[in-house]
């Protein structure tokens, strides 16, 4: 019996706001994502506000250092309880400064006196699970969810970053006019990258034989060389289900990651936080982020293009090749397993 040719998603995935909706429902209220690095909220009273999917979050330690996450909504009218990063001793809302210790428990609402009956009793944030994996801190807003290790799987055993010799270099923010999953599975294959990445193709060996793919779980990695093997840390490509990104240029250490947030249906936000050796020179520095930045300038222009392909509406699903795009395969697959949970 013949095989069934392997097909990406319906292009209506992509554009449909209906399908967007349950996806931050059923994906990204219920998954682990990267939000900050560590060192932001290492000491008592120290605070950052951030976004897992369309979920405003704050992560802080407490003064017993205790690190804490809440859903960064007052449980007044809604407003966004802070913003940015910080040092605080409680968390009030600017809008009628409502006020929360760092327990989330509310501790003051101004004029509540004159309200019969009213009690801060019960009333708190909602909270989120939080967890940190070396430098990086992660959320999942599904306070009750399984541990960030079932998620990672072997991935800190496997990822070739000497840690303890990177510094952190900057945060890079932009935004992608196109749909979340279309930014994700262009990163996650480089089937593309001899046409469309020349300055990568001529120094990272992208053919098939030794740009390597695997998939462990939640993890969907990518292994690549440099063509004249001098490097003291090969490249390596891992998204983790469902958004989160870690790229490791080949050369010396160095690792940026980051989350790929859905911003509308035909829009993605990004950041990178870049940590780079600690030894590396101010030249070295340079060409690292320039070769970086020149190969997602590259990427921006194909996954726009390819976003306003599938909102013609024409092609209703494309045709893929199941080993030079593998990981495609695997990531579509974990979109429809938990979109299909949803029915």
């Amino acid at each position: 019996m013949a095989s069934v040719a392997p097909t990406t998603l319906p292009a209506s995935w992509y554009t449909d706001p209906a399908v967007l909706r349950l996806e931050q429902e059923r994906i990204f209220r219920r998954s682990w994502q990267y939000v900050a690095r560590a060192d932001v909220v290492a000491e008592p009273r120290s605070y950052l506000a951030g976004r897992a999917g369309d979920v405003p979050v704050v992560v802080l330690r407490d003064d017993e250092g205790d690190l804490r996450g809440y859903v960064n909504v007052c449980r007044h009218r809604g407003h966004e309880v802070v913003s940015g990063s910080g040092s605080r001793a409680a968390l009030q809302c600017p809008y009628h400064a409502w006020t929360y210790g760092l327990d989330g428990r509310l501790r003051a609402a101004p004029r509540s006196e004159r309200e019969p009956g009213f009690s801060p009793d019960g009333i708190a944030l909602a909270p989120v699970a939080v967890e940190t994996w070396g430098p990086w801190v992660f959320v999942n807003p599904d306070a009750g969810a399984s541990p960030l290790a079932e998620t990672l799987g072997d991935l800190p055993e496997r990822i070739g970053v000497p840690f303890d010799r990177l510094r952190f270099h900057q945060r890079s923010d932009w935004t992608v006019e196109a749909n979340w999953k279309v930014v994700a599975e262009n990163f996650l294959e480089c089937y593309h990258c001899a046409v469309a990445h020349p300055g990568f193709s001529a120094v990272v060996d992208v053919s098939p034989d030794a740009y390597r793919l695997s998939s462990e779980g939640l993890v969907l990695s990518q292994h690549a060389v440099l063509r004249d093997g001098a490097a003291e840390v090969d490249g390596e490509f891992h998204l983790i289900w469902p958004n989160t990104v870690i790229n490791v240029m080949p050369g010396r250490p160095n690792v940026s990651i980051g989350p790929i947030v859905p911003a509308g249906t035909g829009r993605s936000a990004r950041f990178l936080d870049y940590w780079l050796d600690a030894d590396g020179d101010d030249a070295w520095i340079a060409d690292l982020m320039a070769f970086d930045t020149q190969v997602g300038v590259e990427d921006e222009a194909l996954v726009e293009s390819v976003q306003q392909g599938l909102a013609s509406g024409l092609v209703e699903r494309g045709r893929l090749l199941p080993e030079s795009e593998q990981l495609i395969v695997a990531f579509e697959a974990l979109v429809e397993q938990a979109l299909d949970d949803a029915a």
